[in-house]
């Protein structure tokens, strides 16, 4: 199909604007079989040339929803090449995309932003193929991304709620799936040829019940569907961790653990995600039941994932949180450096170093912040100490530039080591 899809995916994408609901449903699921099977490079110059521009907004999400799962297929890593037809055409679109005046759009332009802007050589390539006009709102959409997160997926306000469509079966009721979590022979299977689209809208409508009894069946249903089906969406998931009733607070973080154990390297796609929604508001919760299965969720990440996906976030969120949490995730990120170290030692530099100097440029002797381990001065020392056990005196040579209470906060807590 790789010489038939740029007319292809156009004749489709022109069939999404389409009101009749069925239609944009099979467009999808045509659409979603593009992207599992064809190859992804001309997948994505097929959707790039059919839809970005658009008059129709239900054309322009179809299209940034499909090149969404494509950018996170490929990854940011070839994207960003600097190959003429590939990072040329695709950064100044998922741009485009996460300005859309459409707020679904939007969603999925920003999603690409967030998976792009994992590649060490961002801004550089940002400033190459982007109007120097353009940089600054893209900048601040981006930091607001990497310490707020991606935040929830829009709802489709026209789609029926509290409905499903299962193949040939008819409509059934939604409450069918609030009566218990489905097993293996009985659930509603989610295979590459379902529409995903649909599946996250009805198991978001389950998630946002009125009733929290509900809420906490939608979230074991995920846990089930995550057995099954290692591609699951965690934007319907997302809220729930958010979640103001504590009872289903504590039992998604407590799940959220089961779903890391299962789910591993697939989770990579959303770390930027997870990671703000674990820590924002459970790491400094007083309640107990809570902060310990936060605890857990951000130790299931560590053991489960490739902890180089983990250091930028842990040391964003190190440096911008407070109170305990701050202190714990400071522990965490010293924790990274002697794991990652050895094979990483340029990343490790490059993400922990900038942390370390803004606890030092900003650090007092009395270190009141205090969490469950201890003050940030205290965590700030045994980061010093981490980093000083792998680095010897290059981080002391690292330090030079950096201004004068830097140095000298450094030069106290190695005194101190000796």
């Amino acid at each position: 199909m790789d010489q038939e899809l740029e007319g292809t995916a156009k004749a489709l994408l022109q069939k999404a604007g389409e009101t009749n609901a069925f239609i944009r449903q099979d467009v999808d699921a045509a659409l979603d079989c593009m992207v599992q099977h064809c190859t992804p490079t001309r997948s994505i110059n097929a959707l790039l040339s059919g839809g970005i521009s658009h008059l129709s907004a239900l054309v322009r999400k179809c299209t940034a929803q499909h090149l969404a799962n494509l950018v996170e297929k490929v990854g940011a890593a070839r994207l960003l090449s600097g190959g003429k037809d590939l990072t040329e055409r695709i950064l100044p679109a998922v741009t485009k995309l996460a300005q859309d005046s459409s707020q679904e759009t939007r969603f999925f332009g920003r999603r690409m932003l967030l998976s792009l802007s994992s590649h060490p050589d961002f801004d550089k390539i940002l400033e190459k193929y982007i109007p120097t006009k353009n940089l600054p709102t893209i900048r601040d959409t981006v930091f607001t991304l990497k310490t707020k997160g991606l935040g929830d997926m829009p709802q489709d306000t026209q789609s029926a709620r509290g409905r499903r469509s299962l193949p040939g079966s008819g409509t059934v009721r939604a409450s069918s799936l609030t009566r218990e979590p489905l097993n293996q022979t009985n659930r509603w299977p989610l295979k590459h040829n379902c529409n995903k689209t649909e599946y996250i809208k009805q198991i978001s409508g389950l998630l946002g019940s009125k009733d929290f009894r509900e809420r906490i069946k939608g979230i074991d249903q995920l846990v089930v569907d995550c057995q099954h089906n290692p591609n699951m969406v965690f934007d319907a998931f997302k809220a729930r961790l958010q979640e103001s009733n504590g009872k289903v607070n504590l039992h998604a973080l407590e799940s959220l653990q089961k779903i890391i154990h299962l789910m591993k390297d697939n989770l990579s796609q959303v770390v930027n995600i997870l990671v703000p929604a674990i820590v924002d508001n459970h790491l400094n919760s007083k309640n107990n039941a809570i902060y310990s299965a936060a605890i857990g969720a951000i130790n299931a990440l560590i053991l489960n994932l490739d902890n180089v996906l983990l250091l930028q976030p842990f040391c964003t969120k190190a440096q911008f949180l407070n109170g305990k949490a701050k202190v714990d995730l400071i522990e965490k990120v010293a924790d990274l450096v002697t794991e990652l170290y050895p094979r990483k030692p340029q990343v490790v530099e490059q993400k922990v170093l900038p942390l370390l100097w803004h606890l030092l440029g900003t650090s007092t002797h009395s270190g009141t912040i205090h969490g469950r381990g201890g003050s940030v001065r205290g965590a700030t020392a045994n980061l010093c100490q981490a980093l000083h056990a792998q680095m010897g005196s290059s981080l002391s040579e690292s330090a030079a530039s950096q201004p004068a209470n830097v140095h000298k906060g450094l030069n106290e807590f190695l005194r101190a080591l000796t």
